[in-house]
């Protein structure tokens, strides 16, 4: 809150000047708005990169064990039905699995917020303060 003095002087002061004055701090306002936005869009960028990045290495691995614990697996079914037949319900399986999971993670991409949610409330109250100190 500004004191009564704080007042007077604001209420003497030529208006070219109080303008400059706002002028200055709509220019900082804006620049420090700018500033957020890019670190928040940073972070998220940088979340959904590691995720992603994870989500490769990880179904690197597990193509690599799962092919091997088909070829185990086939070869297993073999024993009790034609090979082409034991070859056919693994893949039929694994397939259905894959296409679960891929479904779910570009399902949980699309979900992610990446709109900097902090930066746009902000900018809402100082278009508000703004409003308010040209009234």
């Amino acid at each position: 809150m500004q004191s009564r003095n704080e007042l007077r002087r604001t209420d003497e002061r030529p208006l070219g000047e109080l303008f400059s004055d706002l002028v200055s701090e709509t220019t900082t306002l804006v620049r420090n708005e700018v500033a957020l936005a890019k670190v928040e869009i940073t972070q998220k960028a940088t979340k959904a990169g590691r995720n992603i990045g994870s989500l490769v290495i990880g179904g690197a691995i597990g193509y690599a064990a799962l092919l091997a614990f088909c070829a185990a697996l086939i070869l297993l079914l073999a024993r009790v039905m034609p090979d082409w037949l034991a070859a056919l319900i693994v893949g039929a399986v694994v397939g259905a699995i894959s296409w679960l999971l891929i479904g779910k993670a570009i399902s949980a991409l699309r979900n992610m917020q990446l709109k900097p949610e902090e930066t746009v409330e902000s900018i809402k109250e100082d278009a508000q303060w703004i409003k308010e100190q040209i009234s």
